[in-house]
């Protein structure tokens, strides 16, 4: 179990962990989910012990890290620098947890745990070769095996695929999730990938700004974002959030769509409405409905993203549509979009120091 409270760390006058707070369960696969400066990997090097918060506590297991040095807290981290060891092989580098003072294991067995780590992670025929003479991809392989083949109390991984291709990206997320399910090991896995997070996460964390904004199962960031910020980073295409106002009869958005929708505000009230581009069906079905016209298509294999432009405004809206469905739609085709009550958001407005927060409504 890995728990951080109130966690503060500054470098300078830049403030990168504010009153952090984060708990991992014992054998969970924690995803921490942010953009670039967020301050995921400064909690990752906290939980680590290599960098010191200026205040707050970090506990593991149930025992406080203060003044418990990294080597002797039972980690093992994956920088997304590699951090390896440049004149060495791919199988040194491997070996070089198994060859310390308190991991240390006999040849044959290193031998036989390596071989069965790099097939996992398809580096078998590189092991021979010199860190130096690999490629970016294949060093992030040899970096993410250096962390699984010591034994840990808890694996720190920083972005550990972000510079693999995409087919390799997607064959890794499904090893990953298995080495997890296996091992049993508390793991907390950082990412920029929205689809990282919701493919891995037992839970997900949103970090924003060094504080932690929302965290919960996959389910529950999805359908109960708490802010229009963590809306906008799951879903692809993003989610479509049409401004609009709350009236006595429900919501009025731009486009001319009016949605009776019970939202618990007072009438007046600036909104965002969310819409999420799956939630939206073509011709038909139960639900409320919006029409418009499509202003551009693009197919994507067995799908089609469809853009639409809302009644007569300018108001445009995403959606992902089955190929029978939306193939043979031309620019200006008339269309009717559905949406079900209960996939339908509502936010406050966006505001300069704030993103708009999620508002509960009534079927």
């Amino acid at each position: 179990m890995i728990r951080l409270s109130g966690i503060r760390k500054a470098y300078g006058k830049t403030l990168a962990l504010d009153e952090l707070e984060l708990e991992v369960r014992e054998g969970e696969f924690f995803c921490l989910l942010g953009p670039s400066g967020a301050g995921k990997t400064t909690t990752l090097k906290t939980v680590a012990g290599l960098e010191q918060p200026d205040s707050g506590t970090v506990v593991l297991d149930g025992e406080d890290m203060r003044g418990v040095e990294p080597y002797d807290r039972g980690v093992a981290m994956c920088f997304e620098s590699y951090a390896l060891y440049p004149h060495r092989s791919a199988y040194d580098n491997l070996a070089s947890p198994l060859r310390s003072p308190r991991h240390r294991l006999p040849a044959g067995e290193a031998r036989q745990r390596i071989g069965a780590i790099a097939e996992l992670l398809g580096i078998s025929g590189l092991l021979d070769r010199p860190v130096g003479q690999l490629s970016n991809g294949q060093r992030q392989r040899v970096a993410l095996g250096r962390v699984l083949v010591r034994p840990a109390r808890a694996f720190l991984l920083d972005e550990p695929l972000s510079h693999l291709d995409a087919k390799l990206r997607q064959q890794m997320r499904a090893e990953l999730k298995a080495i997890g399910a296996v091992q049993h090991t508390t793991t907390l896995y950082v990412t920029h990938d929205s689809v990282e997070a919701l493919a891995l996460g037992d839970r997900i964390g949103v970090i924003r700004q060094g504080r932690i904004v929302q965290t919960g199962t996959r389910e529950e960031i999805w359908y109960r974002p708490q802010d229009t910020e963590v809306a906008r980073a799951f879903g692809r295409p993003r989610i479509n959030l049409l401004p609009g106002v709350v009236t006595q009869s429900g919501v009025r958005a731009d486009g001319g769509v009016e949605l009776p929708v019970r939202a618990r505000a007072a009438p007046g009230t600036e909104v965002l409405v969310g819409l999420r581009p799956r939630d939206l069906a073509l011709h038909g079905g139960e639900g409320h409905e919006l029409t418009g016209t499509v202003y551009v298509t693009e197919v994507l294999g067995r799908s089609v993203e469809v853009t639409v432009r809302l009644g007569t405004g300018e108001q445009r809206v995403s959606l992902v549509a089955p190929r029978a469905d939306a193939a043979r739609l031309r620019a200006d085709d008339p269309v009717r979009l559905v949406v079900r009550p209960e996939n339908l958001l509502l936010f406050e407005a966006d505001r300069p120091e704030r993103p708009g927060r999620r508002i509960e409504t009534q079927p």
